[in-house]
């Protein structure tokens, strides 16, 4: 387990152009931080500087206490699940669980052990033999869920998860990425433009706007006391 601080961060284009633009975020040990704004804002950036997939303007991240700016993605022991599943189309539901825990030489009775478990949680036992092109949007999303927190890293990055999928599936899976992320006790950031997303999953929500935070508060407290007429405005439909 872990914390995240960005400290002054800022991520700028060749062009000149700030996706992201002198903004300070910390994300509690064991906290789901639930990112949302407008397209465009910047909120899916912060999860790449996070997992280290753009580089760094200006500012420093911390995960655990430890800068990370100079390390590469595969050292930050961080997980990330992508709007489109990204799953490995040529292997099964099962061999994209182990995929990663194959590569750092895990006993294999241990990463069994640790399928199992993730199979349980999420209801994959009926798709562990099939590949991807045969499941649906939220049994691939699943899966992707599974693969990414089978190896139970420090922290959980997630951009927007549950786009593609249909109204139930979404209401179902949200909750049992809460309840998943809960019980790991993993610090996890959540990005999604959908604000009944926010505030149904985050312990706190920050708010974005054009590549600054405009608020950051538990859910009941943003929407009674925004700090602002955006947040109120942007917020509000909930």
């Amino acid at each position: 387990m872990a914390d995240v601080l960005l400290d002054d961060v800022s991520r700028v284009f060749p062009d000149g152009s700030a996706a992201v633009s002198h903004l300070t975020l910390h994300v509690r040990q064991g906290e789901l931080m639930a990112i949302v704004g407008p397209s465009g804002c910047g909120k899916s950036t912060v999860l790449r500087l996070i997992a280290g997939l753009d580089p760094l303007a200006t500012g420093t991240i911390s995960i655990g206490g430890r800068v990370v700016n100079r390390l590469p993605p595969g050292e930050r022991n961080v997980a990330m699940v992508f709007e489109a599943a990204a799953l490995y189309p040529h292997l099964t539901a099962a061999q994209n669980l182990r995929f990663a825990l194959s590569l750092r030489k895990l006993p294999a009775d241990e990463i069994q052990q640790r399928v199992d478990a993730e199979t349980r949680v999420l209801r994959l036992g009926r798709f562990l033999d099939r590949k991807p092109r045969t499941l649906s949007a939220g049994q691939r999303q699943r899966v992707a869920v599974g693969r990414a927190t089978v190896r139970v890293p420090s922290v959980f990055l997630l951009d927007e998860p549950l786009t593609h999928m249909d109204a139930g599936e979404r209401i179902r899976l949200r909750t049992e990425l809460a309840q998943l992320q809960h019980g790991l006790g993993v610090t996890a950031v959540y990005v999604t433009h959908d604000q009944s997303q926010a505030m149904a999953i985050g312990d706190r929500v920050a708010v974005m706007r054009a590549g600054r935070i405009e608020q950051v508060d538990e859910p009941r407290t943003l929407y009674r006391r925004p700090a602002n007429a955006f947040v109120a405005s942007f917020m509000g439909e909930p």
